[in-house]
């Protein structure tokens, strides 16, 4: 380093202590992260190959939302993906990464997050044990020392480091989950990332990635996010799913389900997303619930069933105790009446 490094054998550096430096690590202030090249499924080059791509992980996604991940993918822009819990959206990140044969980095946004977590943070305890090393070896040069430990050994990478230092040729699929989550400070910082994915760490310079990673935000629309964040993405509301939709879903994600029962399932919930409920069941509630009546040996819905597994489908007692008795027992006529006359 600057100051503190005299020339080394083979072209290599030495450090204020008499060991080899690390090797240099930026042009300028400016570096790009180290990878190596391996072969990955080629990007969808049409909307057709976009929906087919996700339905070979059985993502039974529309044509809108196939447009927009096709858009995403074809401009390099990030994915903004805002519906309610549940209705799919986290599982879009898993499918490209799971498709396109890319390594999956998750940030779960939590309230308070920084920096320190999201991002990078310096090891501490090793920067000290370092220091009274270099102490103890008699080492008097105070820069030297600043420039040993705050060098690339010394850094812990979070998920949006570790993004941006995706293998050239295969950049990973960067999911940050829930951001309706984080403080709107957090959000603030983002757009660097978001804008040039890039990130500053003032004691090594800026890290750019070599090769943007595929971006999606999910929001479960808590709060409303900045439209900063929403105008460097491309925007997509995941709904609730049609009937039909649903039921090809659930012969997807539950095959073991009998044909009458996925059919009853989906008009039971169907009708349960019409009422004024706390919280409506999402596709996610959809599939557990088929699966637990399969776990349960039953071939077609009835009343006791559907009361005593009503927490399976909805999640707050109000909601359960408005549905459990006498209304369980409506809606269920109307479904076996709907079915029937089809």
């Amino acid at each position: 380093m600057a100051g503190a490094e005299s020339p080394g054998p083979a072209g290599s550096s030495i450090n204020s202590r008499g060991t080899p430096a690390d090797p240099p690590l930026s042009l300028g202030r400016v570096f790009y992260c180290p990878g190596y090249n391996r072969a990955v499924p080629a990007l969808p080059q049409s909307i057709d190959d976009t929906q087919s791509l996700l339905a070979s992980a059985d993502y039974v996604a529309e044509r809108s939302l196939a447009t927009a991940v096709f858009l995403s993918l074809k401009m390099r822009r990030p994915l903004f993906l805002e519906g309610e819990a549940g209705v799919g959206k986290t599982e879009i990140a898993k499918v490209l990464a799971a498709t396109l044969g890319r390594r999956l980095v998750r940030l779960q946004c939590y309230e308070g997050l920084d920096i320190a977590s999201a991002v990078y943070e310096w090891n501490y305890s090793r920067q000290m044990i370092e220091i009274r090393l270099a102490e103890a070896e008699g080492v008097k040069s105070r820069e030297g020392i600043s420039q040993d430990i705050f060098s690339e050994k010394f850094l812990i990478r979070r998920p949006l480091l570790q993004a941006l230092e995706g293998d050239t040729g295969a950049a990973p699929v960067l999911l940050i989950d829930e951001l309706d989550r984080t403080d709107e400070p957090f959000e603030a910082y983002l757009l660097e990332v978001l804008s040039d994915f890039q990130v500053t760490i003032p004691e090594i310079g800026t890290v750019k990635a070599a090769e943007p990673p595929i971006v999606v935000l999910t929001s479960n629309r808590t709060r409303e996010i900045h439209d900063a964040i929403k105008r460097r993405c491309f925007y997509h509301w995941v709904d609730y799913p049609d009937a039909a939709r649903e039921l090809e879903i659930l012969k997807r994600k539950a095959p073991e389900a009998a044909e009458k029962l996925s059919r009853e399932v989906v008009a039971f919930v169907q009708r349960l997303r019409k009422m004024d409920l706390f919280k409506l069941p999402g596709v996610a509630e959809t599939i557990d619930w088929s699966k637990a009546l399969v776990a349960l040996d039953k071939l077609a819905l009835d009343a006791q069933t559907v009361n005593d597994t009503l927490g399976t489908l909805l999640k707050y007692q109000d909601d359960i105790g408005r549905i459990r008795g006498s209304e369980a027992e409506r809606l269920l006529a109307e479904v076996r009446a709907e079915l029937a006359a089809a």
